[in-house]
């Protein structure tokens, strides 16, 4: 034996990545294994609780889940939630995001064999090729950029890099005289904020007659579906509304993650301007909500798969604070798999 193939011998021996893939069982998603996959959920270093079967499965209705979980012999080692479509997975259509979710335990090579074997369990299936948005990294708990690596090496191309404005709470910057002095207005005008859960009056009077006007859509959740959504997390969803005297003028509907203050609909009536409204729900649930998270989520300000900028919007947000992140889309094929090629040294 040469003296090469003895050193690759011997790190093989002491290198357990590198001895055996059979390992890995990989497994479609089925309502038995709901608890197994939230409680997987809550510890990963990589997932909010949009990943939870409880807010997942409330439009079940519209999407074909073909959600995974690997095990690593008889351990629960990492999830995909996914929905098929035509041929293809994506994770997840009717998410903000999705990824490769892994525990704070899971090592880096360990990853590489699971991922690879979600490839070829898809391919097994008949599904040539898997969309991912991948999470925004001030989301993860710990770092965890596997997914990134492991893309790269199995060759995916990405199609979408959406700009995100984000401020991280660590180094946040001032907001800016215009916004200071909107937050003043609403205070001349007797404006009061509350988190008092009124879904209702903010949908109804507020939120849906805007969408409507301004671009003839409705909001994604509907009513009774952000309710029961409450219901389950009224930890991570509350209902943030402004008033003058004792009417709604204003409110945003705020998604709360172990990082991340998300205002996942914010939306003012015709005087907000006027009223200051929208400044003053803005300046409470950045600076005043809850001071435990470190970062503040203003969602995408990019269009047309990132080749286009609101610059209004990206203004606007830049005034209170906020800073660009990035979040990928990816398409990669199942078989690809195949020529990940690797060098461990």
């Amino acid at each position: 034996m040469s003296l090469k193939e003895c050193t690759n011998t011997l790190m093989t021996m002491g290198n357990p990545h590198l001895k055996n893939n059979n390992i890995y069982t990989v497994k479609r998603y089925t309502e038995s294994q709901k608890e197994l996959w939230n409680a997987f959920v809550e510890n990963a270093k990589n997932a909010t609780f949009l990943f939870n079967r409880n807010f997942m499965d409330y439009h079940s209705d519209r999407f074909k889940d073909h959600s995974v979980l690997v095990f690593k012999e008889e351990k629960l080692y990492a999830v995909l939630p996914a929905n098929e479509v035509n041929g293809k997975v994506i994770s997840h259509q009717g998410l903000t995001y999705g990824s490769f979710v892994l525990a704070e335990s899971g090592k880096l090579l360990y990853s590489l064999e699971a991922f690879k074997e979600v490839l070829k369990y898809y391919e097994s299936e008949g599904i040539t090729a898997i969309e991912i948005r991948n999470i925004p990294t001030f989301y993860n708990t710990m770092p965890a950029d596997e997914l990134s690596y492991f893309l790269f090496l199995a060759k995916a191309e990405m199609v979408k890099r959406d700009v995100l404005m984000v401020i991280d709470t660590t180094n946040k910057l001032k907001f800016q005289k215009n916004r200071r002095e909107g937050i003043n207005k609403a205070i001349r005008n007797g404006l009061r904020i509350k988190t008092d859960g009124n879904f209702k009056d903010f949908w109804n009077k507020i939120l849906i007659p805007n969408l409507e006007q301004k671009h003839g859509i409705k909001p994604v959740h509907t009513l009774e579906e952000i309710e029961l959504l409450a219901a389950k997390f009224p930890e991570q969803i509350k209902q943030v509304n402004v008033y003058k005297d004792d009417e709604i003028v204003a409110g945003t509907t705020v998604f709360l993650t172990k990082t991340t203050i998300h205002p996942q609909y914010i939306s003012g009536n015709a005087t907000k301007n006027a009223y200051g409204s929208i400044d003053l729900a803005y300046d409470f649930i950045i600076n005043h909500f809850d001071k435990s998270k470190r970062y503040f989520d203003f969602n995408i300000s990019s269009e047309n798969n990132g080749k286009a900028l609101n610059s209004g919007l990206i203004f606007w947000k830049e005034t209170c604070g906020a800073r660009a992140y990035t979040a990928d889309t990816y398409v990669i094929n199942t078989a690809n798999y195949r020529s990940i090629d690797l060098t461990i040294l």
